[in-house]
């Protein structure tokens, strides 16, 4: 980060000169980011912090990476857009890689990872009436409280969060809530009607929840039995962030269609996509399902990149030895200050005692102190730094969350 920042206005200004123009639809740190590399970024006046949310996972091989750059000067010289009126040269590539690494048939690009649900959703309720013969109008989808898929209206709809969903409903209909990690409870919702069973396979919003042992393979049972679809979302947990290439792989389980995001654009473009087999995306014919941007070139010429980093397993493994850092490094603070924590690969919840202060309090000193996370619910915070951080950087952020807390 040679070039230096934009010293025009003050991080104190720009916050204040945002507040009559944009929605407050957010709740960020008060820290005005500038420059970026790797693990590390800089904010107006010239301060460094150490990023360790990387983007809610979009961030996950760092910020700028060299390849993932590289990738879009090129394509950015040749070709952006065509929308999917024509075909372009790089969505083909992107389709073989993506397909490939994730052991499914059939890519569906789109946009956002809220796109990727709601396509997810449309194709498992199409795929119930033309495969399963749910009548017309009766398919229903079984997910868990606790859930974050998104926020359009429908996501939203079947979310168990307050805060997400009062004063926007009415809500879609063809959705059943059980709790998480149930599979009693999710036996017991799952019948004639059910299109899909659709979960997180790591509830990140929530925490970063983890389920038990066996968990994934259950519902991937189950739902073979009650000839329904298992939809993983693995928008937060996928690509290389808990160690391998998808969540659901610690249990060797294959979902028939899986939810992907945040980092398949390389922290660069938005891109997400929806894989799956050929029987169940095969349903979708021209015109039932679009997007302008959906496989834009510039979008695949990135994702290709970033699948391509990912097929070396170098990302896995570092998520794999590095999270066993982050495990050491908390197990340590059990008892000064955390009082909990849970984790997978790179990823990690932790419950601060709430005598401490809040996750947003306790963020906001780790700011201070040069180190980014997020609060979520209550006094959980997420750490979730990029793949590329070092041990020495991982430890870094570690120390000071101890000193944080002693304080």
């Amino acid at each position: 980060m040679t070039a230096p920042a934009d010293r025009t206005r003050s991080s104190e200004e720009l916050i204040r000169a945002e507040e009559p123009v944009l929605a407050q639809n957010y709740h960020p740190l008060p820290v005005v980011v500038a420059r970026a590399e790797g693990a590390w970024v800089e904010d107006v006046e010239g301060r460094r912090y150490l990023d360790m949310l990387a983007g809610y996972s979009a961030l996950n091989f760092g910020h700028r990476h060299p390849a993932l750059i590289e990738a879009a000067h090129r394509q950015l010289d040749r070709l952006t857009l065509t929308s999917r009126a024509f075909h372009n040269d790089r969505l083909a590539s992107f389709a073989e890689r993506l397909a490939a690494l994730t052991c499914q048939d059939m890519v569906l690009p789109m946009n956002t990872g809220a796109e990727a649900v709601e396509s997810g959703i449309k194709v498992a309720r199409k795929w119930a009436y033309e495969v399963k013969g749910v009548p017309d109008g009766r398919a229903t989808i079984v997910v868990a409280a606790d859930n974050f898929h998104g926020r359009t209206t429908t996501i939203v709809g079947f979310s168990t969060d307050e805060t997400a969903r009062s004063g926007f409903g009415p809500f879609t209909p063809g959705f059943r809530v059980v709790p998480y990690n149930d599979l009693a409870a999710l036996r017991a919702a799952v019948d004639d009607t059910t299109a899909a069973v659709l979960i997180e396979p790591i509830q990140g919003e929530a925490g970063v929840v983890v389920p038990d042992d066996g968990y994934l393979t259950g519902v991937r049972e189950l739902t073979h039995r009650a000839n329904c679809l298992f939809v993983a979302d693995e928008i937060q947990s996928g690509l290389g962030r808990t160690g391998r290439t998808l969540a659901v792989e610690h249990e060797s389980v294959v979902p028939d269609l899986v939810l992907l995001g945040k980092a398949l654009g390389g922290g660069i473009v938005p891109v997400s996509a929806v894989v799956g087999r050929r029987e169940v995306l095969g349903v979708l014919r021209p015109g039932e399902h679009g997007s302008t941007f959906g496989g834009n070139p510039l979008a695949a010429a990135v994702g290709t990149a970033v699948v391509d980093l990912l097929r070396t397993g170098e990302f896995q493994r570092r998520a794999t030895e590095l999270g066993a850092v982050l495990r050491e490094g908390l197990t340590a603070l059990l008892g000064k200050g955390v009082v909990g924590f849970r984790a997978r690969g790179l990823w990690a919840g932790v419950d601060v005692d709430p005598a401490l202060g809040t996750g947003r309090e306790v963020s906001e000193r780790l700011m201070r102190e040069g180190i980014l996370v997020k609060d979520t619910h209550g006094s959980t915070i997420r750490l979730a730094p990029p793949l590329t951080v070092t041990e020495d950087e991982l430890r870094q952020a570690l120390g000071t969350l101890e000193k944080v807390l002693a304080a």
